[in-house]
């Protein structure tokens, strides 16, 4: 009579390595991806103060050009400046620009007749706080604190972050009058005023943000002096 032994009890302790070895290789990894999803969550912040910078941009662009600009009963009209190009100064009679259509609102001579209008220096003007800001170049100088918000790692984390703004005149030395224009900004014009105003948003952590959120971010934008426009009425 032939007797069989049953391996079962091996077998069931194979299983038993198998499953520690793949639950250990398993566990191994464990602290790299909480490493990454917390890097992610940094990004996440880090996007969202280039976010707010964004924002900050285009609000200090939805301002008056200039203080000589800010009548609201008028058009925005072109400004006068210390230093400019001979592609961007008044034409005689129009009081417009070389090239501009004499429909345009685009004119140094404001609706009342006024032609003498120039471009301020940067700065509040007098009788100015940051609560009646009413031109961009009133925000230059200016440092906001900004909380922001975000969930990682099951908690809920909140970081303060500078917003310091300048806002500078630029050099505009091209000849516009050629075929192919080539303009290399340079963004302080050593305190003239001219057709160009350069803003610079920079976005820096507070003191006791975490180490991983020590970014310096720059955004950059311009606006120009060509005055404002006005929608026509027309009916049909």
């Amino acid at each position: 009579m032939v007797k069989t032994k049953m391996m079962r009890p091996a077998v069931a302790m194979l299983e038993l390595i198998f499953a520690i070895v793949i639950m250990a290789i398993i566990l191994m990894s464990a602290p790299q991806l909480i490493s990454t999803a917390a890097k992610s969550g940094y990004v996440a912040i880090q996007q969202e103060a280039i976010n707010e910078a964004a924002s900050h941009v285009n609000m200090i662009m939805g301002y008056h050009w200039d203080e000589s600009a800010t009548d609201e009963s008028y058009v925005d009209p072109i400004l006068r400046v210390a230093s400019t190009t001979a592609g961007l100064v008044e034409t005689l009679p129009t009081g417009r620009r070389l090239g501009t259509p004499k429909e345009s609102y685009r004119s140094f001579i404001r609706s009342d007749g006024n032609n003498t209008l120039s471009a301020s220096t940067l700065g509040f003007d007098t009788g100015e706080t940051n609560a009646n800001r009413d031109d961009m170049d009133d925000f230059t100088g200016t440092s906001d604190l900004t909380s922001i918000d975000i969930a990682l790692d099951a908690n809920y984390i909140e970081t303060t972050i500078n917003i310091n703004t300048a806002i500078t005149y630029s050099t505009d030395n091209v000849n516009y009058n050629q075929s192919t224009i080539s303009y290399d900004p340079f963004f302080d014009s050593g305190g003239a005023t001219t057709n160009i105003k350069s803003i610079a948003v920079t976005v820096t952590k507070a003191a006791g943000t975490s180490d991983e959120l020590k970014k310096e971010i720059t955004l950059r934008a311009f606006s120009c002096n060509i005055g404002g426009y006005q929608l026509e009425e027309r009916n049909f």
